[in-house]
């Protein structure tokens, strides 16, 4: 059965159409990767890298029409969707980088005329389950790390966004072994039957607290290997800052890009009582300034909403948040377009409490919850207060609170001064609810995920 993709700015607009894989093919589809991937394992790594080189130089090529595709299937602005094809092949670039590091390491033997060492193996097939906020640089960070270790992989993307991941199967058809890569297409329940298939070595998927929570399930039941990269309630405690001007176009570029379909969005600022007055009017006077607009209109700066149920979800946290006592700033409402599109304004809500849903539930939208505290340990305690642990943020000159902050957040990265993104060659990482598993999903820790250790104890005779 095919699958209609339609334009989030405009829904009665078909973008693309898919054809769904069927469930009966699976079988095939393990087996596929099977034989390729024991024929790739046998490469030495450096050859293997070389061609994951010239892998990623293709999909550079195509660069443009990845970004056009992201923006037409799930609306964000097509600088964003650009930008995201442009940091997802640097960070494919640091990842092919590491394919002359070192796999192992050598020991000193407890035992005379021994030498000890360890060495790692490609873990074999890997099935990567997609968001769909990020069409091209999540199924990248699976996929290229994969294949640098010696792995085959199988793709299933969102089924809102599947374009990029075709595009992605079908340059690697042409540029690495067959049957290497490939593409799945269908919903959830696809994703799901792959994770309980006995021929999956290894299951990365990105997405939802629940769903990862169904996916780690399925893949235990056969001891697969599972990464689980998963929300983010993520805060940015602001205390002083000598140019509040620059700290708050910061703020408000980390809580709004991708209209705050990101899981590493700012979606808190804890700010201390002496400057909140300050900061609530300047966020407040940015988000109104901010128009959302079809994603492909060049200089357009904050696109539609993926989906009807985004736009519902959003706006029901919203409505529910104002019940609870909080009170709206900015936006706070629907906005109505001539193509009918998911656009919400975007939101500044102040006189939130730790104890409002809209203060431990991830939002996934253009919304913003301002919550003033007086003491540092209280800043730090609402900011940890949450189920999740992805990305935090400080905002502070003095050395003292520094330092407390990144000894005490309880997040996998953690920002001082700075917004919440991510460099191409570091550990995107999380805890808490956020993440389980070995290994982040990018940086040179993606080894231990992509591959098995082995410990090797060798002697010249017996």
């Amino acid at each position: 059965m095919p699958i209609e993709i339609r334009n989030p700015a405009a829904p009665d607009q078909i973008v693309a159409t898919y054809d769904e894989t069927p469930d009966n093919a699976l079988d095939e589809v393990v087996a596929r990767a099977r034989a390729a991937q024991l024929k790739w394992a046998a490469l030495p790594q450096p050859e293997r890298g070389v061609m994951v080189t010239n892998f990623v130089n293709a999909l550079e090529t195509r660069s443009e029409e990845i970004a056009k595709s992201i923006t037409k299937e799930m609306g964000k602005p097509l600088a964003e969707a650009r930008g995201e094809a442009m940091k997802a092949l640097g960070e494919a670039r640091a990842s092919v980088a590491r394919a002359n590091a070192p796999i192992g390491e050598v020991f000193g033997s407890q035992i005379p005329g021994t030498v000890s060492y360890s060495t790692r193996r490609p873990r074999g097939v890997i099935l990567g389950i997609n968001p769909w906020n990020f069409p091209f640089s999540t199924p990248m960070r699976k996929a290229i790390p994969a294949l640098v270790y010696g792995n085959a992989i199988i793709l299933k993307p969102a089924s809102l966004t599947p374009g990029a991941v075709a595009l992605m199967a079908e340059v690697a058809a042409s540029t690495l072994p067959e049957n290497l890569v490939q593409a799945v297409i269908g919903r959830g329940a696809l994703g799901q039957a792959l994770a309980e298939h006995r021929g999956i070595d290894a299951v990365s998927f990105t997405g939802s607290v629940e769903v990862g929570k169904r996916v780690a399930t399925a893949a235990a039941g056969h001891l697969a290997e599972v990464s689980l990269e998963l929300g983010g309630k993520n805060p940015a405690i602001l205390n002083d800052a000598s140019d509040l001007e620059k700290v708050l176009d910061q703020i408000l570029l980390a809580a709004f890009a991708v209209c705050g379909q990101r899981c590493t969005a700012v979606s808190r600022v804890i700010v201390h009582r002496d400057i909140e007055e300050a900061v609530v009017s300047g966020l407040a006077a940015r988000a109104a300034a901010m128009e959302p607009m079809d994603g492909m209109i060049e200089g357009a700066k904050i696109g539609p909403l993926a989906s009807a149920q985004q736009l519902e979800d959003v706006a029901g946290f919203v409505s529910r948040a104002v019940s609870d006592g909080a009170v709206i700033a900015a936006g706070g409402h629907r906005l109505e377009s001539p193509g009918g599109g998911y656009f919400y304004a975007p939101t500044i809500l102040r006189g939130v409490t730790r104890d409002m849903e809209i203060a431990r539930q991830e939002v996934f939208g253009p919304v913003l919850s301002l919550i003033a505290y007086d003491t540092v340990d209280e800043a730090l305690s609402i900011a940890n207060d949450t189920a999740f642990g992805l990305s935090s943020c400080l905002y502070s000159e003095r050395t003292d609170l520094v330092e407390r902050f990144v000894a005490e957040s309880e997040s996998g990265m953690l920002h001082v001064n700075a917004g919440s993104f991510p460099e191409n060659h570091l550990p995107f990482v999380g805890i808490k609810d956020s993440s389980m598993g070995v290994g982040g999903s990018n940086g040179p820790s993606t080894i231990q995920f992509y591959t098995t250790e082995h410990a090797v104890y060798r002697r010249a005779c017996v």
